[in-house]
């Protein structure tokens, strides 16, 4: 897979069918439209391509109402590399991006990269304050000579799977249904970082994860969680809090992992959130912290690894 950071200077000399979006979380209505891009694409003897953003339009536009993210861009090429898609531009949206009207967007897109299709959601909008929508596209399809296929949305259970959606429900603590919606277990990936192991003394050694503040967190909680580490899986409990009964203040993201006692300060961990336990609590005393934390590790004991 070919991975690209171009804004319209690259002209590509094969035929494209390309899929336009954010593709925050590559959730399952995502996952239809890229499937239908790399589908389309070898039926006509082209090439697969995805045009998003390195970073979030809004970081650019209004960074006080830009989002919290749902995936990292590195989690995001794995797992587009796993779908079959021969390119991925992740396009830098800066200010000269934001000036670019719809029509000079849809032409520079035809023009560089040689597009015989594309393929976008229902409700799909691009160029200077969003003013290009689907009908847009259609118009242009026939000037431009490219074929346009619009995705509908996708539910589960009668419930639109979206990314706005998604980080609603992970804000709100419902993994289970987040995780429906994306079609895998919403992910953190950090590096481990010294705490103050305090968690040791009453035999719960934790792993503190310095993550990234760009990407959303769940809701304050304790977690039934799968550790990646080192290629090897291992269920875990994860900490989302202030850990008021023996520390208190900054917010941390700390997990004991079962059956694991490596020191493994500054190496990168991926935390795979998969049902949520109970609230954080402040116990009375640290045996009664230690209590409980005994039922949370037999709890994440009796889980299967998904």
């Amino acid at each position: 897979m070919l991975i690209i950071e171009d804004n319209f200077k690259t002209n590509l000399k094969y035929q494209t069918f390309i899929a336009l979006g954010s593709f925050d979380g590559l959730h399952l209505g995502h996952m239809h439209l890229i499937n239908k891009t790399v589908e389309l694409s070898k039926a006509n003897n082209a090439k697969s391509m995805i045009c998003t953003f390195k970073n979030h339009p809004l970081s650019v536009i209004n960074k006080e109402i830009c989002p919290k993210l749902i995936m990292d861009n590195d989690t995001k090429v794995k797992l587009l590399e796993d779908t079959g898609i021969d390119i991925v531009n992740l396009a830098n949206f800066d200010k000269d991006f934001m000036k670019i009207t719809p029509e000079e967007f849809i032409r520079n897109m035809v023009k560089c990269y040689n597009v015989k299709g594309i393929i976008v959601g229902f409700n799909y909008r691009f160029g200077y304050k969003n003013l290009g929508d689907v009908e847009m596209l259609k118009a242009y399809s026939t000037i431009l000579g490219y074929e346009l296929y619009v995705c509908d949305a996708i539910s589960v259970n009668d419930e639109i799977v979206s990314s706005s959606k998604i980080r609603h429900l992970i804000a709100e603590g419902n993994i289970v249904k987040a995780n429906e919606l994306l079609g895998r277990p919403h992910t953190i990936i950090g590096k481990v970082i010294t705490g103050k192991q305090l968690g040791r003394t009453i035999g719960f050694p934790t792993v503190n994860l310095n993550y990234n503040k760009e990407y959303i967190l769940p809701k304050g909680g304790v977690y039934y969680t799968v550790i990646e580490y080192d290629n090897c899986l291992y269920k875990a409990i994860t900490n989302i809090g202030y850990n008021p009964t023996v520390e208190g203040g900054k917010l941390s993201v700390e997990t004991h992992i079962l059956g694991f006692d490596k020191q493994i300060y500054g190496e990168i961990v991926k935390i795979n959130f998969i049902n949520r336990i109970r609230d954080e609590v402040k116990f009375n005393t640290v045996e009664e912290l230690k209590q409980q934390l005994v039922k949370d590790k037999e709890y994440a004991y009796n889980q299967k690894i998904e």
